[in-house]
């Protein structure tokens, strides 16, 4: 299993931490920002930090593992692959999370929701809807970044392979605002 330290360092070496001023998908603000995208350019790191959360998730069953497009397209499937199972993923149609492509779940199946980034947790939480919705069981989240330290509850087990503190501020209460600074949303959500 990959350690905090390691995934720290290898999280850094790809340029995945951004400094700056920036939009969350959420809508708050925050001085840091996890560019997860950046590690799916080093095939490498990114089996190495999938296997280590498909580890974590060794002892249950998982049927499928899905995720959110854009972020988790390729998380879903580097998980999955290490998992030994099916993937797919759910993107938005007219603002609302859904299947596509063929994609479809089976009364029961069991499925392990992954992002690369939690922060707020509402892109999972669109996809836990989705699935529960569709008939499927959701065993667990994934994360390669845990933003919220543990905080966010989806009431399923929440494991990442790195869990840390970075704060965010709702738009009102953003010190980088109140000081002029430009922000910008370096995310693939526009709305």
């Amino acid at each position: 299993m990959v350690t905090e330290e390691r995934a720290g360092e290898i999280l850094e070496r790809v340029g995945v931490l951004l400094n700056g001023h920036f939009i969350l998908t959420s809508g708050r603000h925050s001085d840091r920002y996890m560019q997860c995208a950046r590690l799916f350019t080093r095939s490498e790191y990114a089996s190495e930090m999938c296997a280590s959360l498909a580890e974590q998730f060794a002892g249950e069953r998982v049927d499928c593992v899905i995720g959110p497009a854009l972020g988790a397209v390729q998380m879903a499937y580097e998980v999955s692959r290490h998992l030994g199972c099916p993937n797919m993923f759910a993107e938005r149609a007219d603002g609302v999370m859904t299947l596509r492509r063929g994609f479809t779940v089976e009364k029961g199946e069991r499925f392990l929701v992954v992002e690369d980034t939690v922060t707020t947790g509402g892109s999972v939480r669109e996809v836990i809807d989705l699935v529960r919705g569709a008939g499927g069981i959701v065993c667990g989240v994934g994360a390669i970044v845990d933003r919220s330290a543990g905080k966010v509850d989806f009431g399923v087990p929440l494991r990442a392979v790195l869990s840390v503190d970075i704060p965010s501020w709702e738009v009102g209460d953003c010190p980088l605002c109140r000081e002029g600074i430009p922000a910008v949303k370096p995310g693939s959500r526009k709305a």
